[in-house]
């Protein structure tokens, strides 16, 4: 059968290669990067629909699976249908998902987060607490005592989660979520030890290490951080370096370097803005004459944040961590076809890539790649996906509106 490039290509090609990272070994270097799935009960246990969506992806050849976030604690939620690994109950649920992982040979990660500012009292049914009181959301600034419980809370979903069967855990210290809010100087305005030097404001993720290395020894652990903040006295990829080096000395496993925070629109994701799908799903807007949404829609541009490039935009910041620390660095962020993951992995430049939204559209874009049956994901970056979280699972929209039920 005649293929998109010569398979002998393949020798010496190290993506297809297994990679170890912290005594997981993964079957390639391709890895699906944590996506909120909207799929949990209302007690944040997975569901039959997320189990089947993780399945798809281990037959679909994808190297490791990181979950999509799984709250520590109720405070931190940010949905009713937000996974949660804080009770006895839950962690059974969550054997089954790690059990059919592993008899698929997938490795799977388990992402641990707090949503700070960004959760919702409505679901939490608690106040929502931040390092400090800023614009970006409504939020109290937490005490001390309330940092001290939520260093508890990861500590013990750490411990949860190794006893769920997961591979690993990831710490989420990106997208403006509490503890990237913690780490970065533009969010953490606070002025006591949890504030203003680099090591005050990473004290809170030194504390959570150090406490977890006490309970669960050499179980790997990884973090999700910032590299950079595209927003004004944010993070910098000079203060990301310095946070990758104490996170190596207080033993992390590795960093899967991305970017972003909610004022910040759609620097993380970057491609288009979804001003059809926001319409369709605000009641009062979708009720509007059509040149009324036209007009929405101009607005919508002009004002939310669209950053460059559309491709590979960690990539820098992620080889400047590499080149800094000595454990493994994951790359995510508009990375959508071999050629520039043969680039990353071959020419080490970092040694993994992990990949959301084309898994969305392909659970089996790896093994499409590795026969060469395809080289570019179907994805058009339309973020279409993104926004329809709101009112159901995650899916792939293609840039199409849903056709609503009369």
């Amino acid at each position: 059968m005649k293929t998109l490039f010569d398979q002998t290509k393949l020798t010496g090609n190290k993506v297809f290669e297994p990679f170890t990272l912290a005594g997981i070994t993964f079957p390639n270097r391709i890895i699906r990067s944590a996506t909120f799935e909207g799929v949990s009960d209302e007690s944040g246990k997975p569901t039959e629909q997320l189990l089947k969506k993780y399945e798809a992806l281990a037959k679909g050849g994808v190297g490791g699976i990181i979950t999509g976030f799984i709250g520590v604690g109720q405070q931190g939620k940010a949905s009713d249908n937000t996974p949660m690994i804080d009770k006895a109950e839950n962690i059974e649920a969550f054997k089954e998902l790690t059990k059919r992982m592993h008899e698929m040979g997938t490795p799977i990660i388990a992402q641990l987060n707090h949503c700070g500012g960004q959760s919702k009292e409505e679901s939490s049914h608690m106040p929502v607490v931040a390092p400090s009181k800023i614009s970006d959301y409504k939020a109290k600034e937490m005490t001390k005592t309330e940092i001290l419980e939520v260093i508890e809370a990861f500590v013990q979903g750490i411990k949860n989660a190794k006893e769920a069967g997961f591979d690993g855990v990831q710490i989420h210290v990106a997208h403006g979520y509490l503890l990237s809010e913690f780490v970065s100087p533009r969010m953490n305005r606070r002025k006591d030890e949890w504030g203003g030097s680099t090591e005050n404001r990473f004290r809170i993720l030194k504390m959570i290490f150090e406490k977890a290395r006490e309970e669960v020894l050499s179980y790997p652990i990884i973090v999700k951080m910032n590299g950079y903040e595209t927003l004004k006295n944010g993070m910098t990829v000079a203060e990301s370096v310095k946070i990758a080096k104490l996170l190596e000395q207080v033993g992390c496993d590795g960093i899967e370097v991305s970017n972003g925070t909610i004022k910040a629109g759609l620097a993380t994701m970057r491609g288009q803005v979804p001003w059809k799908m926001m319409i369709a799903q605000n009641q009062k807007l979708n009720k509007m004459p059509e040149f009324m949404k036209n007009f929405v829609g101009i607005v919508a541009r002009k004002m939310v944040p669209q950053p460059q490039p559309k491709n590979l935009y960690n990539l820098e910041a992620a080889m400047s961590i590499r080149e800094a620390v000595n454990i493994p660095i994951i790359v995510v962020g508009g990375i959508t076809n071999l050629e520039e993951i043969e680039d990353v992995i071959n020419n080490d430049k970092c040694d993994m890539v992990s990949m959301s939204r084309p898994f969305i559209i392909e659970s089996d874009l790896v093994n499409k790649f590795r026969i060469g049956k395809q080289t570019q994901s179907k994805c058009i970056q339309c973020n279409f996906c993104i926004v329809g979280l709101e009112k159901g699972p995650l899916k792939c929209y293609y840039g199409k509106l849903p056709v609503s039920k009369a």
